[in-house]
């Protein structure tokens, strides 16, 4: 063959190939990054070595797809391998709204267990992850069972990340550290200040205004038991109380941030809100008062499961069943990057006319448009005072 036909062929296999890029990069399938060893520090202060971008992630919570998601929208089920089954039950709205979407989700492999058990070690060996992430309450059980060691000898690193024991401290780092491994540093920047922008559209009018902070009792996981009455310290929910411009009963009383006060406690205190964290927990609690809170959530029935909440002796002739100042919010904001919407609805609870062009829902379905791959669909608090009609 000669060298002018060689040389015509090169060209034309060069042009295939610069052809077929460009088609790839059309239809929005850009090829895989090559993985690299990086270290990263994880919420536990853990120096740990990963090779990202992650391709393979195994959940050691199944809730954490909530920020998974949010980072990688187009597709949030192609790096995970395997979950534990509690979004399942703990959230089955959500669970549906993305089975919907993502029908395969049905498949993923899922394994039993508690938020701060041992993570199976069996289902996460199989799976052979680049990386297990697990919650920080979990890291004692694991430390205590040699699990993370384990893994360490078959090259698996885990990853201790945290929205529940101190989230206005550790979701932030946590939003970062998976961007980081994920290869979206970029989309982690534009989730904080989202996040950012949300909050302050609470706290910069608090801290101008500076209203008289109403007392407040939140009643946690209000109907999965029939105790009374649990509640929260100056962490989670007792801090986003305080952000809204009120003041967490519990956080004088409880030394943690989960914890119980007795009912002559509650009466005492004498809160002129009461605020119930509760969702749909029929996996758990077939038929219990629980309030199906959550994406789609009938108005009329979460409102009555709420009213049932202002029977309790606890609240016998306390201010907030006197006026009616009783409300019911989503449990997952507890334990997702999402306690921003629960801030804002705080706050035009307790400071309605502070707050009365403040839309938590149109706030929430902002975010749902930007950050995730499923419709924003109302459903997330209900109140019985007339101030927030």
């Amino acid at each position: 063959m000669s060298k002018h036909c060689l040389f015509a062929r090169a060209m034309l296999t060069a042009l295939v190939s610069l052809i077929l890029g460009l088609a790839t990069a059309v239809a929005g399938e850009q090829p895989a990054a090559t993985q690299a060893p990086i270290t990263v520090t994880d919420v536990a202060g853990r120096q740990v070595t990963v090779n990202a971008p992650v391709e393979r992630i195994l959940l050691g919570e199944g809730r954490q797809l909530y920020l998974i998601a949010s980072l990688e929208p187009k597709n949030p089920l192609a790096r995970i391998v395997a979950w534990r089954n509690d979004l399942i039950e703990a959230d089955p709205a959500t669970y549906q709204q993305y089975l919907e979407a993502y029908p395969e989700l049905a498949e993923l492999p899922a394994f039993a267990g508690k938020e701060n058990g041992l993570i199976d070690i069996e289902s996460t060996i199989v799976q052979k992850p680049d990386v297990v992430l697990l919650n920080l309450e979990a890291m004692r059980a694991n430390e205590d069972a040699k699990y993370i060691e384990k893994l360490a000898e078959l090259n698996i690193p885990v990853l201790y990340i945290d929205f529940r024991h101190y989230p206005l401290k550790n979701t932030e780092p946590t939003i970062r550290l998976l961007g980081k491994i994920m290869g979206h540093e970029a989309r982690a920047e534009e989730i904080i200040e989202f996040r950012h922008q949300a909050m302050a559209r609470v706290t910069d009018v608090i801290a101008r205004a500076k209203p008289d902070r109403p007392s407040v009792f939140i009643e946690r996981i209000g109907g999965y038991t029939d105790d009374c009455c649990l509640s929260f310290g100056a962490e989670n929910f007792g801090k986003y109380v305080e952000l809204a411009g009120g003041h967490n009963i519990g956080s004088d009383i409880l030394p943690s941030t989960f914890g119980q006060l007795n009912p002559e406690q509650v009466i005492a205190a004498n809160p002129a809100h009461v605020v119930v964290t509760s969702a749909d927990w029929e996996a758990y609690v077939p038929g219990g008062q629980w309030i199906p809170l959550g994406p789609g959530a009938d108005p009329k029935v979460i409102r009555q499961k709420l009213e049932w909440f202002t029977s309790r002796s606890a609240y016998t002739d306390i201010a907030a069943q006197r006026t009616d100042n009783f409300h019911g919010i989503w449990h997952q904001f507890y334990n997702s990057p999402y306690e921003f919407f629960a801030v804002q609805q705080l706050a035009k609870w307790f400071h309605p006319e502070l707050f009365a062009d403040l839309e938590p829902d149109e706030t929430f379905a902002e975010y749902h448009r930007r950050f995730l791959p499923i419709p924003y669909r109302p459903g997330y608090a209900v109140s019985l005072s007339a101030s927030a009609d």
